[in-house]
């Protein structure tokens, strides 16, 4: 097996594709993207999960996009949303999308995959139980695909590289059991929204993550605000 550049985020879904990666047998390239978040929490979660996994290389990419980008991620004055119902979350494109983010993130990481010669590209894109990001569908990911296959000095010479999102159809304690069977050390990954001390519990990322552990059966290791 070659090498896989992984989009290593801090959470427990990009986390857990960086285990299932290397579990597959790839050499592990992760990529991280400091692209103007509010906080600092996820880089801070990235690299020392990137450091438990004694990845081949861990690339942090500065992209000043914070003040580009309308997002409530990025922009201090747009509000993050919080406390809404399991019915609502999933349903519209909410503040929190970042326009266009996972298409810039997999053409950089395409980009250096093709550069180093690597045979693959991870990402943990999942729209199952997600926030309804249009950059996280099957859509998308069979579309970039083929942008690679027909865009790419390497797809017109036959050797595309791969694009990967094996948790794209998993619920999220599908992909908290699998992190669990692969040792992934949950209580490094962050998935709030907001970068306190604990996490929030209320922005959707958290209730996401808290009804997945609920579904597990297993107790999420991260210390909350509130929990639920």
């Amino acid at each position: 097996m070659g090498e896989a550049v992984v989009l290593l985020s801090g959470g427990l879904d990009s986390s857990t594709v960086l285990a299932m990666a290397r579990d597959s047998g790839y050499e592990i390239v992760a990529l991280t993207f400091d692209y103007g978040q509010k906080h600092r929490r996820e880089l801070n979660s990235a690299r020392r999960i990137a450091k438990h996994f004694k990845v081949k290389e861990h690339i942090i990419v500065p992209l000043n996009l914070g003040k580009l980008l309308k997002s409530s991620l990025t922009n201090g004055s747009v509000s993050i949303p919080k406390g809404r119902s399991k019915n609502d979350i999933g349903k519209g494109i909410p503040s929190t999308y970042v326009p266009s983010r996972n298409i810039i993130f997999l053409g950089i990481a395409s980009s250096i995959a093709e550069s180093r010669g690597a045979d693959a590209v991870f990402i943990a894109a999942n729209s199952v139980d997600f926030s309804g990001y249009p950059d996280c569908t099957p859509e998308f990911i069979a579309a970039f695909q083929k942008t690679i296959d027909v865009g790419t000095k390497a797809g017109k010479e036959g050797r595309s590289i791969r694009v990967f999102a094996p948790v794209l159809d998993k619920s999220k304690a599908e992909i908290i059991r699998e992190a669990v069977r692969l040792r992934v050390p949950l209580e490094l990954t962050w998935s709030c929204y907001e970068g306190g001390v604990k996490a929030c519990g209320k922005c959707d990322s958290c209730l996401l993550r808290l009804q997945g552990f609920a579904d597990a059966g297993i107790e999420d290791p991260l210390e909350y605000e509130v929990r639920g």
